[in-house]
């Protein structure tokens, strides 16, 4: 004969380890939390994608805008992006240290592989600020703003306001056009502007370097819109998972969940620490891989 038990609901809900799953009230908002935050980041790279798509002929490419590295000359491209996100990669694995050394009430441990977590953390912020930092001031050649103005291309007269050239080279003698389809023919993402025409165009434009909100020396400045949101909200995140972890630090030091009893806080500051590091992923291959 079998017998059911009953449970009663409120002791059920009550949190701790009487919870659904063992999982403490904290626990599960930290999950909805991460959920809400999650559909977040998802509309942003959607917004990106769509857009991309659409502008697809003078989308900058990532290889040719972040090509910088500390200390070292010449085209690297994507090189310290892919350092950046190693060390946050690796920060995560620091992190899940923790957290185990927290379960096996080791607190020497828990100090140590926090402490990581924290300095890999400040790392990607730093670097991500360095890359701002290159991405704003941009190249010494820049671009060209093209001023308001019209060309005749295969007898249709096209506006050119707002469009970017590119330099040729050095001499600057000749404009290269990021252009778009022309009667269902797009042979080439660029034509040449040279003589008159060139002069035309130039007339009413202004020379650029780097990007901000309304101009981008790189290509469409929808780019560097959407690289400085995206990528600044994510650093808001990262930034705000190093104080928390921080602050768990420092509480971890002061031996407050040893006195607890247990180490919970430093697997919910983990949680939301390997959700800015899965995001990251996203971001990174939608930017910069893609």
């Amino acid at each position: 004969m079998s017998h059911t038990e009953v449970v009663d609901s409120k002791t059920a809900w009550a949190g701790d380890n009487n919870s659904p799953f063992g999982a403490g009230y904290g626990k599960l908002m930290m999950w909805f939390f991460l959920m809400s935050d999650a559909l977040s980041f998802t509309g942003f790279l959607a917004a990106y994608g769509f857009y991309r798509h659409e502008y697809t002929a003078i989308w900058p490419t990532a290889e040719n805008v972040f090509t910088h590295f500390p200390f070292v000359h010449g085209h690297q491209p994507l090189l310290y992006v892919a350092l950046m996100t190693f060390i946050l990669i690796m920060s995560s694995v620091t992190m899940v240290l923790a957290v185990e050394a927290g379960q096996r009430m080791d607190k020497k441990q828990v100090i140590v592989w926090m402490f990581w977590t924290i300095i890999g953390g400040l790392i990607f912020v730093g670097s991500q600020a360095w890359e701002w930092y290159h991405f704003i001031h941009g190249t010494e050649l820049g671009a060209f703003e093209l001023g308001i103005g019209t060309f005749d291309v295969n007898g249709t007269i096209e506006q050119t306001q707002g469009i970017i050239g590119r330099w040729a080279d050095e001499s600057k003698e000749v404009l290269l056009l990021p252009w778009r389809e022309v009667a269902g023919d797009l042979t080439s993402p660029y034509m040449q502007l040279t003589g008159q025409a060139l002069t035309d165009a130039m007339a009413n434009g202004q020379a650029i370097h780097g990007a901000n909100l309304t101009h981008n020396e790189y290509g469409h400045p929808l780019f560097a819109d959407f690289f400085f949101f995206i990528t600044g909200f994510h650093g808001t995140h990262v930034f705000s998972g190093v104080v928390l972890n921080f602050i768990i630090f420092v509480n971890v030091i002061m031996g407050t969940y040893e006195k607890r009893g247990h180490y919970e806080m430093v697997e919910k500051v983990g949680l939301y620490w390997h959700f800015v590091d899965l995001v990251w992923v996203f971001v990174f291959t939608f930017f910069y891989l893609v």
